[in-house]
């Protein structure tokens, strides 16, 4: 594979687009059902919860004459569930499911590479703990981005660091699946995607627009791995040759 190639975010565009197609794999179902119904019945209950919530605050606090306010409220209401939801119930889901992720890389790895080495089965604690690990790195950054948007001029710039970590983050949590079958640590891993900022950005920054849209939030993340999944493929296939 020509490296140059495998440089540029047309190569992040290409497995996403392979990812695609192999996601209604038979072989994969079971993986990518199993997430599905587990972000499925977390995003209804939360927007269960949060449609009475704002209902109950709207009855409470609005008086009567003012009710014409609604169609701002609920605008403002789906808008806030879309954020809150990307932030808290994405990383809900995806700790629940890790253990499907892990199981839809490795199956994947099986399909594309049928000599590509057997990963070890690795138990619940260790994918849970290394889980826990990349969600306190990520908040830890998370906080002092924050306090960003309070300091003057300085949060100009705030929206910018604030997407560009986004996108970070959601790419480090789905590359850590292909990578942790491959026995990469946490340090490792590190290592891997600051070799390969700009489609990493790339990669994160579409899916994480990808988890913003109802719906397909609920199957982004599978897609997400599978591609991710491919990608690591490419890398080590083109390094083993060069």
């Amino acid at each position: 594979m020509n490296t140059a190639y495998l440089a540029s975010p047309i190569s992040v565009i290409s497995c996403l687009l392979q990812a695609l197609q192999l996601l209604g794999d038979r072989r994969l179902r079971l993986y990518v059902i199993i997430p599905l119904l587990i972000n499925t019945a977390l995003y209804s209950l939360a927007f269960y919860l949060g449609y009475h919530s704002v209902a109950s605050l709207i009855d409470n606090l609005i008086p009567t004459w003012l009710h014409w306010l609604n169609w701002i409220l609920w605008p403002l209401f789906l808008a806030s569930f879309l954020l809150i939801g990307f932030f808290s119930f994405t990383l809900l889901a995806n700790l629940i499911a890790a253990p499907f992720y892990g199981k839809l890389s490795a199956k994947t790895l099986e399909i594309i590479d049928s000599n590509a080495p057997r990963p070890t089965e690795r138990p619940f604690t260790q994918v849970l703990l290394a889980e826990l690990r990349r969600l306190r790195y990520i908040v830890l950054r998370l906080i002092p981005l924050g306090l960003l948007f309070l300091i003057p001029v300085i949060n100009l710039l705030a929206p910018v660091a604030w997407t560009l970590f986004t996108a970070w983050g959601v790419a480090m949590e789905f590359m850590a699946y292909p990578l942790e079958e491959r026995g990469l640590l946490f340090t490792e891993q590190n290592l891997f995607l600051r070799q390969q900022r700009i489609n990493i950005l790339t990669f994160g920054g579409i899916i994480a627009f990808g988890m913003a849209i109802p719906v397909l939030n609920l199957i982004i993340c599978q897609l997400a791995v599978i591609a991710a999944t491919l990608y690591v493929q490419q890398v080590n296939a083109t390094r083993s040759t060069t």
